[in-house]
């Protein structure tokens, strides 16, 4: 159904609860279901506070104007040409700038394919914003969403919206798999890491190159990839020690040696932890 304007020129349509709960059911927009989107402009004294988060994950996208944000305790800035991308249930609030109020397309979120967007694109509660590359591309999709929930709530509009959602999402992941010209540390430790996977690199080095602690380092890491600096680089030298194996007829004690290991014996320990088969096993196996 669509709201009563709140703000001039507004667009605001919210899914009933009962149907958001059959498209979670159905096949074709289980994956992922728009509940509520909308348009607003120039949104002066816009704003909302949720201290126990929604179940939902809150898309904001900023193309004039500016506000703020504060996710998980910590405040940032929102500009004209960002994203804000709020996790499930995660206290937050958000609110339009005084003297330069922002225009926002926004949507909500949930499905069962959600949650390894947010981890693909790296958006989570310490790092909720991002600069968009194209933020006219994104606005297309979240517009096409609005027209499609404005139709009506067929189960074909409703899988429209859905569509036009998860290409959305996508388009955020690849954004961040390209990279942009404002990488976060946790991306330049994993290039750093990418660019000297033979060599014995320690937390407190990236740390350092990155300019936070230890500890806050790890965390973010952790956060931001689902692993730890560490288990990272082990996958960075087994795929490169596959990749050896399987078009190489170097013995395993060289192909060691050239994915950065001193000792065989534990590079052979940690092959076979990690694939289950020995590095001798592992290139026996058919393949393709």
């Amino acid at each position: 159904m669509t709201i009563e304007d709140g703000f001039p020129g507004q667009r605001l349509l919210v899914m009933p609860r009962q149907a958001v709960r059959t498209a979670l059911m159905q096949p074709g927009t289980s994956h992922l279901v728009v509940t509520d989107a909308g348009y607003f402009p120039e949104a002066r004294a816009h704003g909302m506070a949720r201290p126990a988060g929604v179940p939902q994950s809150v898309v904001l996208v900023c193309v004039r104007g500016g506000g703020w944000c504060e996710v998980g305790g910590v405040r940032h800035v929102v500009s004209a040409g960002q994203v804000v991308v709020v996790p499930p249930e995660t206290a937050h609030e958000y609110g339009s700038d005084d003297a330069a109020p922002w225009t926002l397309w926004w949507l909500h979120l949930d499905g069962r394919d959600l949650a390894e967007f947010l981890r693909v694109a790296g958006l989570t509660a310490s790092a909720p914003v991002r600069q968009l590359t194209d933020v006219y591309r994104v606005v297309a999709l979240i517009e096409e969403v609005v027209q499609a929930m404005e139709r009506d709530q067929t189960f074909a509009s409703v899988l429209a919206a859905s569509g036009a959602a998860w290409h959305l999402m996508a388009l955020l992941c690849s954004e961040r798999r390209v990279g942009s010209p404002r990488e976060s540390a946790v991306e330049q430790a994993q290039d750093y890491l990418r660019k000297h996977v033979t060599e014995r690199v320690s937390v407190e080095e990236l740390a350092a190159l990155a300019r936070l602690s230890p500890s806050h380092f790890a965390a973010r890491f952790k956060a931001e990839t689902g692993s730890t600096p560490l288990r990272y680089q082990t996958q960075l030298r087994m795929a490169r020690a596959r990749e050896l194996l399987d078009t190489t007829d170097l013995p395993v004690g060289l192909v060691a040696e050239r994915v950065g290991y001193v000792d065989p014996f534990y590079f052979s320990r940690q092959f076979k932890a990690l694939h289950g088969s020995t590095p001798v096993g592992y290139r026996a196996q058919r393949k393709g």
